[in-house]
């Protein structure tokens, strides 16, 4: 009996090595490559062991290749979300982030996250950018269960708590009540202290960074955003940090970070700064649904992010695609309402090339992972998507994408 289970044993094994042996030829009848907005016609993709080996015209196809027939579609790079909130979620007309840390918890948090995720993945988001409000470091939970295999969904990059001065994003919580806001924050008021809140959440896994620096009368300076560069930086990771305007955000970006989360109030001035200086935007164009279900006066609103993202665009800033979804529409997924973002771009003037390029290139390079996906080239992880029309005709035809591949798996194929 010991030795039948053995064998049945080794044979599972040699089995799963064979089938991730197998080489996987996507015969692509039209490749864009989002960086520079050119189209391939006829390429053959040869993918071995989750990473693309080969790409071209004329590449060989091996006699055993499992083939993908994808020649009447658009094949491009997995998309990219730059600011999600994967496990947040809150209800119509509110944005009482104190809710959310009396009435759900870690666990049901995390569930809410795989459920997204799987979403998403099938959407043809194959890496997103979690920016907290993820409970109890929940997000990077989610990141371990996708890399386990025993969920499915995009490559994430999360942030784990927020870094904020005294109070996070919270307003008039009463003292008795104490800090609640910890449950998604880490206070830090001076440079030493945003050092340490830095090495807290690297100790517990972040892939990045986040700050918030002006969500109260007191704001971060540029010594306390510096030090949280740095100490990212010392550790390869990059900086996000959400603030819209005026002083704080020139000290975020005479302070090195990467990007700016949000921006809505920045001026000309400070757009030139951060073009100087290399700054992301990642700008998170709300539609007006989202803006009336999140209680704002969505046509004052509107109005001024498609200004300020028309704006960013013409002076050249780097841009790359974010949403920042929190409340969830009815009868739409956190992935239709990720999409619905793409008509305050188109509002705003943005060509489809530009955008698709903010969706994959972009975002690759502010996440700092363009040496492993984010193109369809050797060596990279074959993230793939394809749809039925060309979206650099029309970015809404990603709205259409059949076929979603992650790290050389096929997740989607409705063909």
């Amino acid at each position: 009996m010991k030795k039948y289970l053995l064998q049945v044993f080794v044979g599972i094994i040699v089995l799963t090595l064979n089938v991730w042996a197998q080489v996987i030829a996507i015969r692509a009848g039209n490749l864009i490559d989002p960086a520079t907005g050119s189209v391939s016609k006829n390429q053959v993709i040869l993918v071995t062991k989750g990473k693309i080996s080969e790409v071209g015209g004329k590449t060989e196809i091996p006699k055993d290749a499992q083939v993908v027939n994808l020649m009447d579609a658009w094949v491009m790079p997995g998309l990219m979300d730059a600011h999600m909130h994967i496990t947040f979620n809150l209800p119509l007309g509110s944005l009482n982030l104190e809710k959310s840390y009396l009435h759900e918890s870690s666990g049901l948090r995390a569930l809410l996250g795989a459920h997204n995720a799987r979403l998403l993945l099938e959407a043809g988001f194959t890496t997103v950018r979690d920016v907290g409000n993820d409970a109890n470091y929940t997000a990077i939970d989610i990141r371990h269960a996708i890399e386990r295999g025993w969920i499915p969904g995009p490559t994430v990059i999360a942030t784990g708590k927020i870094i904020a001065p005294f109070g996070g994003q919270s307003h008039d919580v009463t003292p008795e009540m104490g800090p609640i806001w910890q449950y998604e924050y880490i206070d830090a008021d001076t440079p030493d202290e945003v050092r340490k809140a830095v090495r807290r959440n690297i100790y517990y896994g972040v892939n990045a960074i986040k700050l918030v620096a002006d969500e109260n009368r007191f704001h971060y300076s540029q010594a306390e955003i510096r030090a949280a560069v740095e100490e990212a930086h010392s550790a390869g990771l990059a900086v996000a940090v959400h603030v819209m305007g005026g002083e704080p955000a020139r000290n975020t970006i005479l302070a090195g970070a990467e990007s700016i989360e949000h921006g809505f109030d920045l001026s000309d001035e400070l757009l030139n700064l951060m073009k100087e200086k290399g700054t992301f935007l990642v700008s998170t164009d709300f539609p007006k649904a989202n803006l009336e279900a999140m209680g704002y006066d969505a046509g004052t609103m509107s109005d001024k992010i498609i200004d300020r993202l028309r704006r960013a665009y013409k002076i050249g800033v780097k841009m790359a695609f974010g949403t920042d979804v929190v409340v969830d529409l009815p009868g739409k997924t956190r992935a239709d309402m990720s999409f619905d973002f793409l008509d305050t771009w188109v509002a705003a003037g943005v060509p489809p090339a530009d955008i698709l390029k903010c969706m994959t290139t972009n975002a690759a390079e502010l996440f700092r992972i363009q040496k492993e996906r984010g193109a369809i080239a050797p060596g990279l992880g074959a993230d793939i998507i394809a749809t039925t029309e060309n979206p650099l005709q029309n970015i809404h035809a990603l709205k259409k994408i059949f076929f979603v591949m992650r790290e050389g798996k096929v997740f989607k194929h409705l063909k």
